[in-house]
């Protein structure tokens, strides 16, 4: 009898016994991959199964005709590749079923060569044959998955960046997948939440570097609670759930984010807001994000509102028209002392820091209590203050705030 004879023998006897291989192999696929076993899809069993089959027909035929697979001879792999991304099923796991598979189909062509030597060895010369029609089949399959969850992964995006849109014009979610996204990410109803601002230094700049940003954004959203991370023109925006703890969680994973991120040579600027209830209230939160941001005025790190005193936001918030009310003698004294070293204003930093008392304020400088004395004295007789009045000292302590914010040189904000 000729090779060509006998695997048509072979080949008809595993199709005699198919539905029991295909069971054997969705069974097996469930006891070993644990994404199958964890999938929460009810129909995933029985669409594996009609997949399995497919597979085992194909490779058959190929095997009966005595040609080389090709892509073409998997024509449902894609439909089902798509299944499994929607299903939840890794990339992994999916190849990894396929192995089952091919395992299985080889069991069921050597017991369908019987016990015949001459069988067997023809048996035996097939297995290349069904290695390279299986190999075939997953190529064709993993190209189709990845294809499948690219797509995904854009309209996942598309969806959060039309949320964000909408919750930053002050708009509800709208109806289907948006809301569906906003119950799935915590934020319908009254739920707390703070909204962050990210964009990257100038010496960062790049649409590359900035969706890494986003990606790590996702991250720490992720760690605290359910949220969304958006890449928004320019500008990376998070939106978190917080708990009733408040948003230190949520900041803390933040800085640990531009930590990871300074490592991997991405500067960026984040602010973050206060804590705000609803969805409704995503536009201001994101509004307070943007003016913790630019506090920044050119540094990298980040700055929270909630860490934040009044008196620190309202100086974030500062303009030009509040500088121009800054009166000259005071105005010349920060930015004369600011280009010597600013030794004065550190002083008076100190001296209200402590209570207005010079003693605690020369120990905590490390200097001598007549030291500190003197130094008190300079301020008065150059800024015309008199710094054991509460009101001259605050006037002086915020034009040093508004004259001296980080990143900035005083002598240019006139």
């Amino acid at each position: 009898m000729s090779d060509e004879a006998v695997v048509r023998i072979i080949v008809e006897r595993v199709r005699e016994s198919l539905d029991e291989t295909v069971a054997a192999s969705v069974l097996r696929t469930f006891e070993q991959v644990p994404a199958y076993a964890a999938a929460a899809d009810p129909t995933l069993r029985s669409d594996l199964y009609d997949h399995v089959d497919a597979v085992f027909r194909t490779v058959l035929d190929v095997l009966a005709g005595r040609r080389p697979a090709e892509p073409e001879d998997f024509g449902t792999t894609a439909a089902h590749a798509t299944r499994r991304v929607a299903q939840g099923v890794p990339l992994a796991d999916f190849l990894r079923a396929f192995r089952i598979n091919q395992v299985l189909l080889w069991e069921g062509v050597v017991r369908a060569s019987g016990s015949d030597e001459a069988s067997r060895e023809v048996a035996l010369r097939l297995a290349t044959d069904v290695m390279q029609a299986i190999e075939v089949g997953s190529t064709t399959a993993a190209e189709a998955y990845l294809l499948a969850q690219q797509y995904e992964l854009a309209e996942s995006d598309r969806i959060a960046r039309d949320l964000v849109e909408d919750l930053l014009a002050g708009r509800e979610p709208g109806t289907g997948p948006s809301r569906e996204l906003a119950g799935r990410t915590g934020l319908d109803g009254t739920a707390r939440l703070v909204v962050s601002s990210t964009v990257l230094a100038p010496s960062s700049a790049g649409g590359g570097a900035l969706r890494d940003v986003v990606q790590t954004l996702r991250s720490a959203v992720a760690a605290t609670r359910p949220g969304l991370a958006v890449l928004r023109r320019d500008e990376a925006v998070g939106i978190a759930p917080v708990s009733r703890a408040g948003a230190a969680t949520f900041v803390e994973e933040l800085q640990r984010v531009h930590e990871r991120l300074q490592r991997q040579g991405v500067e960026a600027a984040t602010g973050i807001s206060t804590v705000h209830t609803g969805a409704g209230s995503v536009a201001r939160g994101h509004a307070e994000a943007v003016v913790a941001r630019s506090g920044l005025a050119g540094r990298t790190g980040v700055v929270a509102l909630p860490s934040l005193s009044a008196v620190d936001y309202l100086v974030l918030r500062s303009d030009d028209t509040v500088r121009r009310l800054i009166r000259p003698q005071i105005r010349q004294f920060v930015e004369q002392d600011v280009a010597r070293g600013g030794a004065l204003v550190e002083t008076l930093r100190q001296y209200a820091a402590h209570d207005m008392n010079a003693t605690l304020t020369a120990s905590a400088m490390h200097m001598h209590v007549n030291t500190a004395y003197y130094r008190l004295e300079r301020i008065a007789e150059r800024t015309g203050c008199d710094l054991r009045r509460f009101a001259d000292l605050q006037e002086l302590l915020i034009a040093v705030r508004l004259l001296t914010r980080p990143g900035e040189d005083a002598s240019s904000q006139r």
